[in-house]
């Protein structure tokens, strides 16, 4: 193995995974740490998916030094921590936290920070985080049920969050290539600094930090900061130039779709199914909390949906998910959407259901927790960062499309079958 990655939820591992692999490494993303035993054979990279983002952080620390310790183990020679693009985050971390323990554990004296994904409308230019053409602190990131972003500015982000010294390479020194950015990473190194910002407003300068961070052991970012990666390994003798993937084919079953999250983009991508004629059904954590539906209640109606794929969702405004977190609290509110739609999930699956779309991060990792998926193929990408994937090693396969919340067009939900058919 030459590259290994720790990721702070599914949804985010899937995307990872699907950056690596499209770049030519052979890649395979488990759910958890290895188990003792896991066959690396073969493999080029690994990204292991973590549930990490929104727990303790002592926790998370703890889960990703566990991670480090079996990918070290297995051979990696580099090491990227993965999180979201928008940073998502508290100021108590995880981000930080998480950071400064990979930072000592591997003895390094510098890492970088770029959560930048252009094609996805992510940019970093002067330290400020953009969504689209807003500001990170402007976008519909503030409103997140979980982790609200009020501030674009990564370098305060970060260093709210480390004890670490934090500095910036702005675009400029981008700009001129890579010899100039390892430059800017010498200066930080003699100025204190054990943690750097990188402006990148497209993928020619995720390539350029990419080719320029070589020596790192350590990098962090979104799915981005891996597009300049594979090309190191690559110039170096240690990567193959065939692609490497294996053929993807989804087992046969009826299909579904899960969605959790709250976030604008779902909330629009569910508009549209259901302007379409999607069978649907919405869900409400207070219903479910005070026992007035149930997962079974929920199956047999879906199973009675023969004619189309249909759609149960719990995604609202924010006005009403703060009702909901008022009432339940924030952590039981997300907690009982996605144990339900996990049952569901498990249900469906013993009626013939193999094919489950699932909207939102925490309700992937949930998903994918209870059908007892240990490991995943990467397939065909339905948009930018969302792939097609296939459970590995499992009796009852299943193929999964894991969505991050703020991912996907408007017709992600209809696109998404036409690609895997």
């Amino acid at each position: 193995m030459l590259l290994g990655a720790i990721a702070d939820d599914l949804t985010g591992a899937t995307d990872l995974a699907l950056t690596l692999a499209r770049e030519g490494m052979r890649t395979v993303q488990t759910v958890g740490v290895p188990p003792e035993g896991f066959d690396f054979t073969g493999i080029d990279a690994v990204v292991v998916a973590l549930k990490s983002r929104t727990i303790p952080a002592a926790d998370a620390v703890t889960l990703s030094l566990e991670a480090l310790s079996c990918l070290v183990g297995a051979g990696a020679r580099q090491i990227i921590f993965k999180y979201c693009s928008t940073f998502d985050s508290t100021p108590a971390g995880n981000i930080g936290p998480v950071t400064e323990a990979l930072v000592e554990a591997l003895g390094e004296d510098l890492t970088i920070v770029c959560p930048a994904f252009p094609t996805n409308g992510r940019t970093i230019y002067r330290g400020h985080l953009f969504v689209g053409d807003q500001l990170l602190s402007e976008s519909p990131m503030k409103d997140h049920p979980l982790t609200p972003m009020t501030d674009s500015s990564v370098v305060r982000l970060m260093q709210a969050q480390t004890r670490l010294a934090v500095g910036l390479v702005t675009r400029d020194t981008v700009a001129k290539g890579p010899a100039a950015v390892r430059d800017a990473f010498a200066r930080a190194r003699s100025d204190g600094q054990a943690v750097v910002v990188v402006d990148a407003i497209a993928d020619d300068d995720l390539r350029v930090i990419g080719e320029a961070a070589a020596d790192l052991k350590l990098i962090t970012g979104g799915s981005g900061i891996a597009l300049g990666l594979p090309e190191n390994f690559r110039r170096g003798g240690l990567l193959d130039h065939g692609a490497g993937s294996r053929r993807f084919e989804a087992p046969g079953g009826r299909a579904v779709m899960l969605a959790g999250s709250c976030s604008a983009a779902t909330r629009g991508q569910i508009e549209a199914a259901i302007a379409a004629g999607t069978p649907s059904f919405r869900i409400d954590p207070l219903a479910i909390a005070d026992g007035s539906v149930s997962p079974q209640e929920i199956v047999d109606r879906l199973v009675a949906e023969t004619d189309r794929v249909p759609l149960v969702y719990s995604s609202a405004e924010p006005d009403r998910v703060r009702a909901a977190q008022a009432r339940l609290g924030r952590e039981r509110a997300g907690d009982v959407v996605e144990h339900f739609l996990a049952d569901v999930a498990v249900a469906l699956r013993d009626r013939g259901f193999s094919r489950f779309l699932v909207a939102g991060g925490e309700t992937s990792g949930a998903v994918v927790g209870a059908l007892g998926v240990s490991a995943l193929l990467i397939g065909p990408e339905i948009d930018p960062g969302v792939p097609w994937t296939h459970s590995l090693g499992d009796e009852r396969p299943v193929a999964l499309a894991l969505k991050s919340g703020n991912f996907g067009g408007v017709d992600f939900f209809s696109k998404a079958w036409k690609v895997l058919a």
